[in-house]
């Protein structure tokens, strides 16, 4: 089913909760994005992969929604992202991993995230996966 009406905005009621909690431009860049791969694959599961990949390249997951990322820093979020249908490597699950680690810093003292200040890289972007699950979970309670 079409998640974008014929003017092209987002239908609220047809999107992930955590996309519905973000701001309009993250509405309808996963909209149109899963509304393209739903004509191209079909309804399910890749169209769904399609459109969180699309968001990914011009948002970043902050707790239980996503934020548009920092001007200049558009592109793939992760190694996933970036590599496409072909590759099998572990998603940062919105987390951008590609940002400077001061970012990522900047994040996990938002999320109040405990021992970030001896965290290197990598653990900051495992710590903000494990905080966005847990803000995502909550929200939905």
């Amino acid at each position: 089913m079409p998640k974008t009406t014929r003017k092209g905005t987002a239908k609220p009621s047809e999107l992930p909760d955590t996309i519905k909690r973000s701001d309009a431009k993250a509405q309808r860049t996963f909209a149109k994005a899963h509304d393209s791969a739903v004509a191209q694959y079909g309804e399910g599961q890749r169209a769904h992969r399609v459109a969180y990949g699309a968001l990914k390249h011009t948002h970043e997951k902050v707790g239980d929604h996503w934020e548009p990322k920092n001007k200049g820093a558009k592109g793939p979020s992760d190694e996933q992202s970036a590599g496409g249908r072909y590759t099998s490597l572990p998603s940062a699950g919105g987390v951008d991993a590609n940002a400077s680690k001061e970012h990522l810093y900047d994040l996990a003292r938002r999320m109040d995230v405990p021992g970030r200040s001896r965290m290197s890289k990598g653990e900051l972007v495992q710590a903000l996966q494990k905080a966005n699950d847990r803000a995502t979970a909550s929200a939905r309670s």
